[in-house]
């Protein structure tokens, strides 16, 4: 009986150990069905790919990085067009922003790109004025200065040598045939033989078989056209001299900067060659024509060059004020505004204190050199995202919030244009698909040849053909967009600016098969790591990921975000 009440009194123990350690965890699990819910939600995710959402923690299919788990309770207190990011996705995306503010009427600085050359106006062809053989160039390469008087080049010339014996014989007629030994001079000087050099032949009686050819102007020789023992004709091109105590500095307008400039507006030139510098000058001239393949005018500055600093072909940038006419104009940087055909917005920060986001719909004004006047939807004050905006908009799309690529209201070729706009679309954007490939293959030469082609082929567009004012300044944006795109990548043989220039022209080639239409069916990827992981579209004729801006490093990097059918 011991035995037994010793076996009862340990099973009593088992049990109410049993209930301590088990059954009370039980009652805790049934009591916090919340923290039940929240693991049966918990989702993860890749920080550099966050449009990857797994169910379990694993490696990113497209990094191989580790998945983090994804916060739910980060959208709590936002109104619904707000969203929010983690500190972790704010700093991959090397968020930045800004503080709106008001330039209150002050001037702006306007910047354009142009290069250093020869002032036309000043320069001169020296010829030979009798034709004959050089024997002896004295000149031998570009670059050597010259002054007037000074000789260029030794010439043998039978026609001279005629005249010479013409000149003697008539000077022994000169008493009886005066206007026949008048006339013979006169052929003489024609040729350019001083009156001394003419006399010493007259009163020597003997013929020179070899003349000078002397330089009329100084300066500096830009062009050696004639070699030694080559046959010249009368008037026939030796050397071209250019003055270059002045030089043109000769500047590229696109068509919306052009009312900011006018003849005899000051304008500040800078070069890399002297960083320290600026020259000082005043607008020349301003080309009547616009360039139709690369939708600039010429625009010219006289610039003092006595000290011969500034070099023909030389790259400069030439920066002139503008005075707003408004009272009161806000600008943004252009880096902060997306474009999306009908729209043009941007992402403010309505919390300075917390990593909050909302997109805006904005109105602009003109563009003054990196930044863009906005005439409605922000105001002085508000603090916008100036770069990795496109980080920003890809996480408000995946949240579901509005974005740049959120087009619900606006369907694919909702303007309504004419087949033939859209067969001269295609045109673009065929070539821009060929442009796409020779980026894959890494092949900056036939990029440079392709992004030619695409220039012709925005040329080639009508216009006219685009139905209403409002749609007809839609399609002048992207028109202008890509040809500025285009000219960057043909003038660059470097393929990593091919490519970087490439996204810019992919944005808004985007925006034109979406709005306007084509006649086949394309494919919008996006690559979040392209562009120093700010992220970057581009179109595709198959839904395939071959990566245009990163070739063979990292050709599989991308997924298909649409397909785009509007036949």
């Amino acid at each position: 009986m011991k035995k037994i009440s010793i076996y009862i009194v340990l099973v009593a123990v088992g049990l109410v150990l049993g209930w301590l350690l088990f059954g009370n965890k039980e009652a805790n699990k049934e009591s916090s069905p919340v923290t039940a819910q929240e693991a049966k939600k918990q989702m993860w995710t890749c920080s550099m790919h966050p449009q990857i959402m797994k169910t379990e923690p694993g490696k990113c299919p497209i990094c191989g990085m580790d998945l983090i788990p994804v916060d739910h309770d980060h959208q709590g207190g936002l109104s619904k067009e707000q969203f929010k990011l983690t500190e972790n996705a704010l700093a991959l995306a090397n968020v930045q922003t800004t503080i709106v503010g008001n330039s209150g009427g002050k001037s702006n600085v306007l910047i354009v790109s142009g290069k250093i050359s020869e002032n036309e106006e000043a320069n001169a062809v020296q010829a030979s004025y009798f034709s004959g053989r050089i024997e002896r160039l004295h000149i031998n390469f570009t670059g050597e200065e010259v002054k007037a008087g000074q000789a260029l080049a030794t010439i043998y010339s039978p026609e001279l040598v005629k005249a010479q014996q013409e000149l003697i014989t008539a000077a022994s007629l000169k008493s009886t045939q005066p206007e026949l030994y008048k006339a013979v001079r006169n052929k003489l000087k024609l040729l350019k033989l001083s009156d001394s050099q003419i006399n010493q032949i007259e009163s020597s009686g003997k013929v020179k078989e070899y003349f000078p050819i002397y330089a009329t102007v100084s300066g500096t020789v830009s062009e050696k056209l004639a070699e030694q023992g080559d046959y010249v004709k009368q008037g026939q091109p030796l050397f071209k001299i250019s003055d270059l105590n002045s030089v043109w500095a000769n500047f590229d307008v696109y068509e919306n900067q052009i009312s900011n400039f006018k003849v005899g507006q000051a304008i500040v030139i800078t070069t890399e060659a002297y960083p320290t510098e600026v020259f000082k000058a005043k607008i020349a001239f301003i080309d009547p024509v616009l360039n139709p393949d690369t939708r600039v005018v010429k625009m010219r500055a006289v610039i003092d060059n006595k000290d011969r600093k500034l070099k023909p072909s030389m790259f400069v940038k030439g920066k002139t004020d503008r005075v707003s006419h408004s009272k009161e104009t806000l600008t943004v940087p252009a880096t902060a505004v997306l474009w999306t055909g009908k729209r043009s917005i941007v992402y403010i920060k309505p919390k300075p204190d917390e990593p909050v986001f909302e997109m805006r719909e904005v109105l602009l004004g003109q563009k003054t050199g990196e930044d863009y006047e906005i005439t409605g939807g922000l105001q002085a004050g508000e603090e916008i995202v100036t770069n990795g905006v496109f980080t920003i908009d890809a996480s408000a799309q995946l949240q579901g919030k509005k974005s740049m690529m959120n087009r619900k209201e606006e369907p694919n070729g909702s303007v309504n244009v004419p087949t033939e706009f859209k067969n001269q679309l295609q045109v673009v954007y065929d070539r821009y698909i060929a442009l796409k490939d020779a980026l894959i293959n890494s092949d900056s030469k036939q990029a440079k040849q392709l992004a030619s082609a695409i220039e012709k082929a925005i040329a080639a567009v009508d216009m006219k053909l685009v139905p209403n004012e409002a749609t007809h300044k839609q399609w002048m944006a992207i028109d202008h967009a890509i040809t500025e795109s285009a000219v960057v990548i043909t003038k660059s043989s470097d393929i990593e600016e091919q490519r970087k220039v490439f996204k810019k022209m992919s944005n808004q080639l985007i925006l034109a098969v979406q709005n306007f239409g084509i006649n086949t069916t394309t494919y919008k990827l996006y690559c979040p790591m392209a562009d120093s992981d700010s992220g970057a579209y581009w179109l595709s004729n198959e839904g395939k990921v071959l990566n245009p801006y990163f070739g063979d490093k990292m050709l599989k990097c991308g997924e298909v975000k649409e397909k785009i059918n509007n036949k």
